[in-house]
């Protein structure tokens, strides 16, 4: 198979099943049910250039997400197929109940637009979710929920910022700035 030409519909049509189920299980919070999608789970979220790489620290990256946003959701705006990959583009809504991070929780709801790259190896096992957002849109979000002339929420906003400083500190992943270019033959 030519690496621009689509897989047969047969093919598609099982990836996409994988995709929908696994987000499905996102979303109701089993977590065996989602890691059941890949060999290994790996996910890669672009924006903070991080990644999360085999069972633990997934598991552990869905109960970090959680405990801040528990009522976390997807509403899919659009599903693609590439010719390794399912593509879907998705709003991610939620509400900020605990902290993110160093971020402490401000009560706001956040609805933000996303891609995710749902790629899958020659033997179509799905091998990555790879996570294209904007961190800023969903903290403008959360911080925009708070009243500025109360002193409450004033110290949640001071908290916030410290937090998202801290969090903007850390080093990329070097698996994520150490890329190669794809061979696109002549």
């Amino acid at each position: 198979m030519s690496r621009f030409t689509l897989p047969p519909e047969a093919v598609l049509r099982a990836r996409e099943k994988v995709v929908l189920d696994h987000m499905r299980d996102e979303v109701v919070q089993d977590w065996d049910a989602t890691l059941s999608t890949f060999p290994h789970p790996h996910y890669e979220l672009i924006a903070p250039m991080t990644v999360h790489d085999g069972d633990g620290p997934v598991r552990e990256y869905y109960h970090d997400t959680r405990v801040a946003f528990p009522d976390q959701n997807h509403e899919i705006i659009a599903l693609r197929h590439a010719h390794d990959a399912v593509i879907v583009e998705f709003w991610l809504t939620g509400t900020h109940r605990g902290p993110l991070g160093k971020i402490p929780p401000t009560g706001s709801a956040h609805r933000t637009r996303m891609t995710a790259y749902f790629v899958f190896d020659a033997d179509e096992n799905l091998i990555i979710e790879r996570i294209y957002f904007d961190q800023l849109t969903i903290l403008k979000q959360l911080l925009g929920g708070l009243d500025k002339t109360k002193p409450a929420d004033l110290l949640t906003l001071g908290r916030a910022v410290v937090g998202a400083f801290a969090t903007a500190g850390g080093a990329p992943d070097p698996r994520l700035t150490h890329t190669t270019a794809p061979d696109l033959g002549d």
